[in-house]
């Protein structure tokens, strides 16, 4: 196999590391979080 290939394999496998590390830490910000909202129907409170 050439080097090049390997090398842009193991540069792909790093950033789809790096992008699914990004979108669970974003996941994990999301739970415990309080979303209050005031609309035409009056006060809304949930919790995430």
């Amino acid at each position: 196999m050439n080097r090049n290939i390997v090398a842009s394999v193991i540069a792909v496998l790093v950033i789809a590391v790096g992008v699914l590390g990004y979108l669970y830490y974003q996941q994990r910000q999301r739970e415990g979080r309080i979303d209050i909202n005031v609309g035409k129907h009056g006060l809304s409170i949930q919790k995430n």
